[in-house]
């Protein structure tokens, strides 16, 4: 399995600088990875650094909490997509879901889906999976499964607690087979990063991508 293929690089630290992306997106096109995932400031910047090869550029919306409101979210959607990006990593109200306001939730996301789908852009949904329990993550899968969205992303990496291979199992059973996942959050070495693959997961967020393609060509895990 080549690995690379699967890995969103990622550097999303308020304290990046514009060398870390310069650094970021010429290990994405050494090693071939589908994409990275910057800051929405540098956006602009990635995109000209990768033009010259398959590498998208992906940024985040309402990060890292999601208690944006939904004007804002579709303003920095916008801003984005101008900018140039590829891929839309948002994050969804999870004070929502933990006052089981599941209307909003499906009114945001109403309302974001027609801008995506417009533009031909990728969409996918962060939940924070770690601080949800299981029924909640099941009402997520059903409510996202059900607008169509591209990828259903585990975590921002700001919660304590990250992707897990249970919960991307969890994902897999509930979403529809045309939803898929992005595992996200403490991936930092091939062995797990191969264990969230096995589970379901198509897509990686990670800033340790270049240690996980060694770590394959090494052979861990095996």
């Amino acid at each position: 399995m080549n690995i690379s293929k699967y890995i969103d690089h990622t550097a999303l630290k308020p304290t990046t600088l514009t060398a870390d992306i310069e650094k970021l997106c010429n290990e994405a096109k050494q090693y071939q990875f589908a994409a990275v995932c910057v800051p929405p400031n540098f956006v602009k910047k990635a995109k000209l650094l990768t033009e010259s090869s398959a590498v998208k550029v992906a940024t985040v919306i309402g990060f890292p909490f999601g208690y944006s409101a939904v004007e804002a979210k579709i303003a920095e959607i916008l801003l984005a997509i101008v900018d140039g990006a590829d891929e839309l990593d948002i994050v969804i109200n999870i004070s929502a879901i933990k006052n089981n306001d599941w209307v909003f939730l499906a009114n945001e996301i109403n309302h974001i889906m027609p801008i995506i789908r417009s533009r031909n852009k990728v969409i996918k949904i962060i939940i924070e999976s770690g601080i949800l329990t299981d029924e909640e993550i099941i009402r997520c899968c059903e409510i996202y499964g059900l607008a169509g969205i591209d990828y259903l992303k585990t975590s921002t990496g700001y919660a304590e607690k990250g992707a897990t291979v249970e919960a991307v199992k969890l994902f897999r059973l509930h979403l529809p087979d045309n939803v898929q996942i992005k595992a996200s959050g403490g991936i930092r070495d091939y062995t797990f990063a191969k264990q969230l693959m096995d589970a379901g997961a198509t897509r990686l967020g990670c800033s340790a991508g270049v240690a996980i393609v060694q770590g394959a060509e090494a052979g861990e895990g095996y």
